[in-house]
């Protein structure tokens, strides 16, 4: 699993990383590296990537909302990240839109909260059937805007 955040999440990414590990994910850690003001699209894009050429199975991405690095992880073909808040939108975005990449916002959930989504979102499976369809959809689009 790729995991990165940009320097408001920081501190949160180092306690994540050793919850992982401590449910024996391997985790890489693409940064950032430190405190020091950074862009977020940089690390975002750099786990997107891991994703969609299936170095990593998941990431996880962590800013001040979950909002940005979700904008900029989509805009990888393949990658469906989602920005997830609670345990039903953890177990929705798993279940019904087989997301890929976690986003969590640092400034807008305690800890044990994320803990608990990442959780969830871990262990849940996609449901395909009618879910599916809507994916294909999706591609679809994707593959539409891609062209040219």
């Amino acid at each position: 699993m790729a995991i990165g955040s940009d320097h408001t999440g920081f501190k949160l990414k180092a306690e994540i990383s050793k919850f992982l590990k401590e449910r024996k994910y391997l985790v890489t850690d693409v940064g950032t590296f430190t405190e020091e003001s950074c862009d977020y699209p940089d690390i975002a894009y750099t786990v997107a990537k891991k994703v969609a050429a299936n170095e990593v199975d998941f990431g996880v991405l962590i800013d001040a909302t979950g909002i940005p690095s979700a904008i900029t992880a989509n805009k990888v073909k393949g990658i469906r990240a989602a920005t997830c808040y609670n345990e039903f939108s953890a177990q929705s975005a798993r279940e019904h839109n087989n997301a890929n990449v976690l986003v969590v916002g640092a400034k807008s959930l305690d800890e044990e909260s994320i803990k608990t989504i990442i959780d969830v979102f871990l262990k849940t499976e996609f449901g395909g059937g009618r879910h599916q369809r809507r994916l294909d959809k999706i591609t679809e689009i994707e593959e539409t805007q891609n062209k040219g």
